[in-house]
């Protein structure tokens, strides 16, 4: 932490998420966990045996910024497409639990629910099964998630629309396009998580947030995982800049912390805040919703990567997809 008074600063624009309406428009997973102990050896095959305890739900996708945004003590709504099944149905009993405005979910009874199954043995994850179907959603669906949200941003309800993409097939360029324009109309923040498969090029993007592999996949620049790959980071962010002009690119790289570049200022590096890792799923999300909501409260975009990099911190530290708390990341910034 640089001094007492950027620690005030930050603190300061914590306290000022609990003012903040954030609209999240994208695609809604549903993550299950299913939690066991693997103490030998299947006969059938070399694979290990588990012993299931447990399992537990929790919202993924665009679904976990949501949560982020709500544990971090802000309003959330949530818009997107789920399907007619018992996943969707748990899902929205999940987005009531935590007080996230649903209004904007529309169920599509053509497809299932996205779901991320994840088998953890003893805090270790064996492996992931996905049940999806990423064909495009019919555009009478799309339509009206997309009405919804428009007339949500024509009365002013929302400071920011956070825009997730997963590739999915619930996104395209001409809505992402729409969505903006719509925002922009009502003086509301975009911000973008971008997937590098299925690139959504339009105008207006004030926050874009991909992790290092994105970054180069958008780019269109080969990525390694050597010390080398970071000397391209300038020529990607150029790149990316180039499409999508962001005010705030954002660039998460892992343990060598997050690159900002400001649009007509010079790159600042600021280090990674993560005191242990455990599991990185959701840490890109968490990053999305607790920079946007520092924007939103006033705060400078250094000091908003500060934050997120916190938060990002706490998510980490932990197994399964969590999402980081108003109070926690208040109370971590106090030991830095």
């Amino acid at each position: 932490m640089r001094n007492s008074e950027t620690k005030e600063n930050l603190t300061g624009a914590i306290e000022g998420f609990r003012n903040a309406r954030i609209a999240v428009v994208g695609d809604l997973i549903l993550d299950v966990y299913v939690w066991g102990a693997a103490s030998r050896i299947s006969q059938e095959a070399p694979v290990p045996v588990l012993r299931v305890s447990e399992t537990t739900h929790s919202l993924g996708g665009a679904a976990n910024v949501a949560l982020n945004i709500a544990s971090l003590g802000a309003s959330a709504s949530v818009f997107g497409v789920v399907g007619d099944d018992s996943n969707a149905d748990i899902m929205e009993g999940l987005l009531r639990e935590r007080g996230i405005a649903a209004y904007g979910v529309e169920r599509d009874s053509t497809r299932p629910t996205t779901e991320k199954q994840r088998v953890i043995a003893e805090s270790q994850q064996v492996v992931r099964i996905d049940y999806e179907d990423v064909s495009p959603v019919g555009e009478g669906l799309l339509d009206n998630v997309l009405e919804k949200l428009k007339a949500a941003l024509a009365k002013g309800e929302f400071d920011a629309v956070v825009i997730e993409d997963y590739a999915k097939g619930f996104l395209n360029a001409a809505a992402a396009a729409e969505i903006a324009d719509a925002a922009k109309k009502s003086r509301a923040i975009v911000a973008l998580d971008p997937h590098p498969g299925h690139p959504l090029e339009f105008d207006g993007v004030d926050i874009m947030t991909p992790n290092k592999k994105e970054a180069f996949g958008l780019a269109s620049v080969y990525h390694d995982d050597t010390d080398n790959a970071l000397g391209k980071l300038d020529e990607v962010a150029d790149r990316i800049r180039g499409k999508w002009d962001p005010a705030h690119l954002l660039i998460t790289l892992g343990p060598d912390g997050v690159a900002l570049y400001p649009r007509g200022a010079e790159k600042t590096i600021i280090p990674t805040r993560a005191r242990e890792v455990f599991d990185v799923s959701g840490a890109g999300d968490t990053f999305i919703a607790s920079f946007t909501l520092a924007m939103v409260a006033g705060a400078c975009a250094s000091d908003a990567a500060e934050i997120a990099n916190h938060a990002s911190g706490v998510v980490v530290g932990k197994v399964g997809t969590v999402p980081a708390d108003l109070e926690e990341l208040l109370e971590r910034l106090k030991r830095f």
